[in-house]
């Protein structure tokens, strides 16, 4: 678990990324998980937009993908999420 505090310095971090993933109208499938979890273990914090034709919102698609990969959620705002994972091998952030 993370604190509020590290929270907050997490979304300062996400403020400047650009959503680099998208869930679609397939929804939160095997594939994209998979291709989440090297997300996360390469870059530790990502930002992910939810479309409107997704079968899920965002708020549910933040719940689902934290329980799969085992990351914090850190926020969600409107169709945006962002989640981040410690990285096993390499850690980049210090929070």
């Amino acid at each position: 678990m993370i604190t509020s505090k590290q929270r907050a310095a997490l979304r300062s971090m996400a403020n400047t990324l650009q959503p680099l993933y998208q869930i679609g109208k397939e929804g939160v499938t095997p594939a994209v998980t998979a291709q989440l979890d090297d997300a996360l273990e390469a870059r530790e914090l990502i930002k992910i937009s939810v479309l409107e034709t997704a079968d899920v919102t965002a708020k549910e698609a933040i719940e689902i993908l934290a329980g799969r990969l085992h990351a914090e959620p850190v926020q969600c705002i409107g169709r945006k999420i962002v989640l981040y994972r410690r990285s096993k091998d390499k850690p980049k952030i210090e929070i």
